[in-house]
């Protein structure tokens, strides 16, 4: 597989590469990113093919959108899909403010705003920030953190977007998968058009079947897969914060030291074999990777293409690191 290799998302009409960038860590998640290096890491990824692009207003309160905008400018407009999401708007002093951010604009935070007014102006606010007349998919950020004005007014207003022509496909923005479903159910048809999970479907953490990826292989729905990673948990085994956890559980971590001695054994980069497990599932479209340094693009490119026998996720299975009814690459279900 190839990172640019075209797929449909879904039944929105829209073709993304199977590698996306995601565009969180150029507006400084965890670290800071100079512009210039923002730049490079968008450009290293146009070179090699991804065409799927995911920001969002809060990445940095508005830097990653700026960022995101100046490098993909300059880009024919019709050969690139670019994602941002609405939900929080970025005010002067607004107080919904988040500690991973690096060095963040002074004077300005997010506000969490879910009503159709703000969506609008959401909307509004990111084209200025990226300069550009168009976004083609929009997420609905977060919805749990409001949920009754998220289904009923922010959904809304996307799908009026959508019925206007305005984007081209309505998505959620989620890290719950229970949600994310719940959100589909109850949504008016025809609902979403896609879904970008972040965490929820990954070689050690596969809560995300349970409901919400045979939900959104019935329903034609696309899924875009994120965290495959697991905040770098499986790139190297830590006792320390990570993964969502103050400290991470022993038995986790044994778990992820097994995962990575039985990828060695079989010759093969723990973290292809994440960046692969994903694309078992028919719902998923596309894995969508975070980089802040161009060669972490080059690396999760290579990744995606590394060859994986069939026997690796055998072995996952018949040691228990695997469930034993969980699709992979293969088809070894």
């Amino acid at each position: 597989m190839r990172s640019h290799d075209l797929v449909p998302l879904g039944r929105s009409g829209v073709s993304v590469s199977r590698l996306g960038l995601g565009l969180a860590p150029i507006g400084g998640m965890f670290a800071s990113v100079d512009g210039g290096q923002a730049r490079a890491t968008i450009d290293a990824a146009w070179d090699l093919g991804v065409r799927l692009y995911d920001t969002a207003p809060v990445y940095g309160y508005g830097r990653s959108e700026t960022r995101t905008g100046l490098a993909l400018g300059p880009r024919p407009r019709d050969e690139y899909v670019l994602c941002t999401k609405v939900g929080r708007l970025i005010e002067p002093d607004g107080p919904d403010t988040q500690s991973i951010w690096a060095d963040p604009p002074s004077g300005v935070g997010p506000r969490l705003d879910y009503r159709y007014p703000a969506v609008i102006r959401s909307v509004e606010q990111s084209l200025e920030r990226l300069g550009l007349d168009r976004v083609d998919v929009l997420h609905v950020h977060d919805p749990d953190q409001d949920y009754p004005t998220a289904l009923a007014e922010a959904y809304r207003a996307l799908a009026d977007l959508r019925n206007a022509g305005v984007i081209r496909a309505v998505s959620l923005g989620v890290n719950h998968a229970d949600v994310a479903a719940r959100f589909i159910r109850e949504a008016p048809a025809p609902g979403p058009d896609c879904v970008l999970l972040a965490g929820r479907y990954t070689m050690l953490d596969q809560s995300g079947l349970a409901d919400l990826l045979p939900l959104c292989r019935q329903r034609e729905i696309a899924v875009m897969a994120a965290g495959v990673f697991q905040s770098g948990l499986l790139a190297e085994p830590r006792t320390g914060a990570a993964y969502g956890y103050s400290r991470v559980p022993d038995a986790l971590l044994s778990r992820v030291r097994a995962l990575r001695d039985l990828c060695h054994r079989y010759d093969v980069p723990p973290l292809a074999a994440a960046i692969q497990f994903a694309f078992g599932h028919p719902a998923v479209a596309t894995v969508v990777v975070g980089a802040r340094k161009p060669h972490e693009v080059d690396e999760s490119s290579a990744l995606l293409a590394y060859p994986i026998p069939p026997e690796l996720w055998r072995g996952m299975k018949d040691t228990g690191l695997l469930p034993e009814d969980v699709p992979t690459p293969s088809g070894d279900s």
